[in-house]
């Protein structure tokens, strides 16, 4: 027998009595010194755990202490460890972490809130501190162990490329819910530990998915999570689960918080009547802090004591002032607070609180925001050292491509023109085959709108509006035509659920208790369809008597004048527009234009 055919089995080390683990250890010798010519052995165990003491490394996390207890959870995990190594296996060094188990690996180990906890263990590191050392010759330890793969990483490819690094330095990861053995089949640990791994990643998507759907039904009831936004105070309720009840939890729901809920309905109302921006507005807000109360960040030291154009967009940017409750408008963890697309946030099914901006008037807000993005208000030079001009009708002429047109002088006249760049004149939301440059002459437009407000708005021929005003602000029509098909829509449904009550009915004996309650039923969804049929009777009574316009009212208020709008100052020229909300649309290929303007109510 030569030596490469020497197989030598020492005694297995002693494992202690109540573990699950157990070691066996097949050494093959290749030379006379009886050392492998392997820097790892066959079955992809380090040869550093064939020597009589092996250091080891104890690798923990835990989350926060939001659901559990760090300290507790650390010293049980390393009791656990000490238990499944064999008795000649000593762990040497510490490294753990208090953090989530689902964080990118790059950010992992970097956290301090370990150092909030009393935890009796001394630490050498995190998990990123691990890392760093196991590629060190001189480390300190030859394998790692942990309680369980889910506590190195709760996602699959994140535990995958911890194991995967250790294993490049020859340093298994070992497990201690997990047999420690480094003899037969490789293959069927590796199984095992990936099974581990699906599992660990499939519970924590299963209690996220879980945790998620009760948020949105809590959500969708129109109960409130969080801080109420600036407005609103929170009204507790008693818990509708009564054995959460008993322990104290509540619930909450959103009501008008007096002065600032006032203040949220005038910033929305200063918007969409006058049309100025953030800052404007914040600058009126904070000429009576009294009456406008500024709103408080949960971190009283960041408090400004003030208005700002953030505050003001973000309450103008809030679809709960609509009296819905809404959730997921920002990705809090995953996108550290960026705003979601709105087609994630969950909604209330039906207003679940009163509103403080009426629902058509922020979808309106909404969609004008795209279209005044950078915009500032007035016509004041800007701060750019190379402005010389202002321009009265700026931020109002719009190209047909969608784009703000913007002002020029040329040989001493004004322009404003539409120039996009190359690349962007033919974007498919943008029109098609765009002209390297559009030009509009302001004189010819403030004519025109000098011609219409002095004949039609302020002149004789303004009486002629009347018909043209009531066909403008049709809201109120539309809400009773909506109205009206939902009402249809429940005498639709009311219609057959009594048919199939009265089918159930009829095959019944007349005298039989559910008979007798199928007749109630029927009779209470007859007075439901009669209840929707009634309302749409006064609805269309109402259409027939014709919509309550307020137009020849805004029209008797308006003076009568004479004036030429070109030799006016500009300063009141370009009041009277942003008052109006004087807008100028050119045609798409045309050279005609669109001009509209805005009666405000007040």
């Amino acid at each position: 027998m030569t030596p490469d055919d020497m197989t030598v089995n020492p005694p297995a080390p002693v494992v202690p009595s109540g573990s699950a683990s157990s070691l066996s250890l097949t050494v093959p010798v290749s030379g006379p010194s009886g050392l492998s010519d392997y820097a790892v052995s066959p079955l992809g165990v380090p040869t550093a755990v064939l020597r009589d003491e092996v250091r080891v490394a104890f690798l923990g996390r835990t989350s926060t202490e939001d659901q559990q207890d760090p300290r507790q959870s650390m010293m049980r995990q390393l009791g656990n460890c000490k238990t499944a190594i064999p008795e000649s296996w000593v762990i040497v060094a510490h490294f753990y972490d208090v953090e989530s188990g689902r964080m990118e690996l790059e950010a992992r180990g970097w956290k301090t809130g370990y150092e909030r906890f009393d935890i009796p263990i001394a630490r050498d590191g995190g998990v990123a501190d691990l890392l760093d050392e196991v590629a060190h010759p001189g480390r300190r330890f030859d394998v790692v162990i942990c309680e369980s793969v889910s506590r190195v990483a709760r996602r699959t490819f994140e535990g995958l490329s911890i194991e995967r690094e250790l294993e490049r330095c020859e340093a298994s990861l070992f497990a201690a819910n997990e047999p420690i053995m480094l003899s037969g089949s490789r293959a069927q640990r590796i199984l095992q530990r990936r099974i581990n791994q699906s599992v660990a990643e499939y519970e924590v998507l299963n209690t996220l998915e879980q945790s998620w759907g009760g948020l949105c039904t809590h959500v969708r009831e129109g109960w409130n999570i969080g801080k109420p936004p600036y407005g609103y105070k929170a009204k507790t309720y008693r818990h509708p689960n009564p054995t959460k009840a008993a322990k104290g939890q509540s619930k909450t729901r959103l009501e008008p918080d007096g002065a600032r809920a006032e203040t949220v309905t005038q910033i929305a109302l200063w918007r969409y009547h006058e049309g100025i921006g953030y800052d404007t507005i914040a600058r009126r807000l904070n000429t009576d802090p009294a009456k406008y109360p500024p709103p408080e960040p949960p971190n009283r030291q960041r408090a400004r004591g003030a208005w700002g154009k953030t505050s003001v967009c973000e309450v103008l940017r809030n679809p709960k002032y609509t009296g819905y409750q809404v959730f997921n408008r920002r990705a809090s963890r995953s996108r550290h607070g960026k705003v979601n697309d709105p087609v994630k946030w969950v909604w209330s099914t039906e207003p679940a609180h009163e509103p403080l901006i009426p629902k058509w008037m922020y979808d309106e807000l909404t969609a004008r925001r795209q279209a005044r993005r950078g915009s500032r208000d007035g016509n004041s030079p800007n701060t750019h050292p190379a402005t010389r001009r202002t321009y009265v009708l700026r931020g109002m002429v719009f190209c047909g491509c969608g784009r703000r047109m913007f002002g020029t002088h040329r040989h001493n006249i004004t322009y404003y023109q539409c120039w996009p760049r190359p690349n962007n004149r033919g974007r498919p939301d943008q029109c098609a085959g765009h002209h390297k440059a559009v030009y509009l002459r302001e004189d010819a437009i403030l004519e025109a709108i000098t011609r219409f407000f002095a004949d039609r708005v302020l002149g004789p021929r303004r009486d002629s509006l009347t018909a043209d005003l009531d066909g403008i602000d049709d809201r109120a029509e539309r809400e009773r035509r909506f109205e009206r098909e939902r009402l249809q829509r429940v005498v639709a449904d009311v219609t057959r659920r009594q048919s199939s009550v009265l089918r159930q009915a009829q095959r019944g004996d007349s005298d039989d208790p559910f008979s007798t309650a199928l007749r109630s039923t029927y009779n209470d969804l007859d007075a439901e369809k009669s209840a929707a049929l009634s309302i749409i009777a006064q609805l269309d009574a109402t259409d027939e008597a014709g919509p309550n316009r307020p137009g020849a009212a805004l029209l008797d208020a308006l003076p009568y004048l004479t004036l030429n709008l070109t030799t006016a100052p500009e300063p009141l020229v370009r009041r009277l527009f942003e008052i109006t909300q004087v807008a100028v649309r050119l045609r798409d290929d045309s050279d005609y234009v669109n001009i509209t303007i805005t009666l405000p109510a007040d």
